[in-house]
């Protein structure tokens, strides 16, 4: 089904209870996740190690996960959504809690890597059922719901988790692992007779491949914007900032998890509009918006030792990743269609996120390092700002309505 896919669900329509059943499971790793943030980088240079090798921590995972994720669009094409998602959590859980009991750098590393191996199992699978299960004119805001989700897990996480480093740096990871433990629990037990998550028993209508998604411009568009979230949100977010804030701003942990709170926090304000809007008014547009707001921000961060415009910086961050993700996010399952039905094509959504979450630490950090922090805040910008580019000449993808 193509991107001039049409509806009669009526405007209206109640999301299915499956995807509050994934919201509330996106929320509590979202918890674990931003338990973990304040955490990490630290940890790591508790080791003796320098800014880039604590940035390679941070990278480590998404690298796997950039090279799993193949293999797991795959994965859910053969063996469906429910399962892969149950097993990639449970991945990433015992993944995390090996993390609470490393005794070296090395060891850190390895356990933290080899959870990216679950963490896209789970990702591709629920980013295919948000796609197969919403209707197509409550894409956005199935989308920008998923993402609130997270999100406002994400508010509370870094505040718990700057909580505990003050107890301890291994205590994080625990807390992180025991609520992946509990999100599989309540996915397994919330989805395991519904029909709906269940694929039809035949389907021939063949999957799309990413060769073919990529021709489509507004994709191409989608992957450049999620490399840049990638770089960003995932990346420098998490391993450039909490060093920028003690070693620049000459705060501890407590405020870069308060940092982390803003951003979460402006992110899920965006997310619950921007979701509408790009279900009424298009999904251009607030991709346009966002990825400008994404870019001053960035550049922002790196310009300032005070404090309070240093915050400043971060709202706007945060409220442009807000705007975009729900854009790119609509457009990739418009493209794709109603039944999800391209494992690839989801893949490539999801390692353009990856590239950019493994290549920003480690680009940033080395230029942090080699120059100065301007400077890799400076790059980080310079990202989002092609992406923006990009998406100035993709093509509206909102499907027509009746």
């Amino acid at each position: 089904m193509s991107v001039s896919e049409t509806t009669s669900t009526p405007r209206d329509a109640a999301l299915p209870r499956e995807i509050w059943v994934l919201l509330a499971a996106s929320f509590l790793i979202a918890i674990g996740y931003g338990i973990v943030a304040p955490a990490l980088p630290n940890f790591a240079t508790s080791f003796d190690v320098g800014v880039t090798a604590a940035s390679v921590v941070v990278s480590a995972f998404a690298f796997v996960r950039l090279l799993f994720a193949p293999m797991s669009g795959r994965l859910v094409t053969r063996f469906g959504e429910r399962p892969i998602y149950l097993w990639g959590v449970s991945i990433v859980a015992v993944g995390t809690l090996l993390c609470a009991v490393a005794t070296d750098y090395w060891q850190l590393l390895l356990f933290r890597a080899a959870s990216g191996v679950g963490s896209t199992m789970f990702t591709v699978s629920a980013i295919g059922l948000l796609i197969r299960i919403s209707p197509p004119e409550l894409r956005g805001r199935a989308s920008s719901l998923w993402g609130s989700s997270f999100l406002l897990g994400g508010i509370a996480g870094p505040v718990v988790g700057s909580g505990l480093v003050t107890v301890s740096l291994r205590a994080p990871f625990l807390v992180y692992g025991g609520a992946l433990m509990l999100t599989t629990l309540l996915v397994w037990w919330q989805l395991r007779h519904s029909e709906l998550v269940s694929r039809p028993a035949e389907d021939s209508e063949p999957a799309m491949t990413f060769t073919q998604a990529l021709r489509h411009p507004s994709y191409r568009a989608a992957l450049a914007s999620n490399l840049a979230n990638g770089w960003v949100v995932l990346g420098v977010r998490m391993s450039l900032l909490p060093l920028f804030v003690t070693a620049v701003l000459d705060q501890d942990e407590a405020f870069t998890g308060i940092a982390l709170a803003v951003f979460a926090a402006m992110n899920a304000a965006a997310l619950l509009y921007v979701g509408r809007v790009s279900d009424k008014r298009g999904r251009k547009p607030p991709a346009l918006v966002g990825l400008a707001l994404l870019t001053v921000g960035a550049a922002g961060m790196g310009l300032t030792s005070d404090l309070w415009v240093f915050l400043g910086a971060v709202v706007v961050t945060g409220l442009g990743a807000g705007a975009l993700n729900p854009a790119q996010n609509a457009t990739v399952a418009d493209v794709l269609g109603s039944k999800a039905r391209g494992g690839s094509v989801l893949a490539g959504f999801q390692m353009a996120a990856d590239v950019g979450a493994v290549t920003g630490p480690l680009v940033a950090g080395a230029v942090a390092e080699q120059w100065s922090y301007s400077a890799a805040f400076g790059l980080t910008a310079a990202v989002s700002a092609v992406a923006l580019l990009l998406w100035s000449g993709a093509r509206e993808t909102l499907p027509a309505k009746n």
